[in-house]
């Protein structure tokens, strides 16, 4: 057999049990307090690793002292805390920060 079909097919096997996994493992009728404290932090843990990820690399010492960053994660935090949508806040600070980034600087 072709060495790369092997490898498909494990890393294909691989995918499918770590899917699968958790239905074998946890009870459905009965909820797992680990499951309810990840379902409850999770997402904020990962929300602040995108947020640290994405300004790793800035840099205040550079030309424009970081405006476009400073600006896109302002008006993040503007607009979620008046329209309270997720989609929309990170969609407008998105936006914002390409048009900085091409057209203004």
């Amino acid at each position: 057999m072709n060495p790369s079909a092997l490898i498909i097919i494990t890393l294909s096997l691989i995918t499918l049990l770590s899917r699968l996994l958790p239905f074998l493992l946890f009870d459905r009728k009965k909820p797992s307090p680990y499951i309810h404290y990840m379902g409850k932090t999770l997402p904020y843990a990962l929300m602040g690793m995108l947020v640290v990820y994405a300004l790793k690399d800035t840099s205040f010492a550079s030309n424009y002292w970081a405006i476009p960053e400073v600006a896109a994660v302002s008006l993040v935090i503007i607009t979620y805390q008046l329209k309270k949508n997720t989609f929309v806040s990170i969609l407008s600070g998105t936006l914002l920060y390409m048009y900085l980034i091409q057209v203004v600087f």
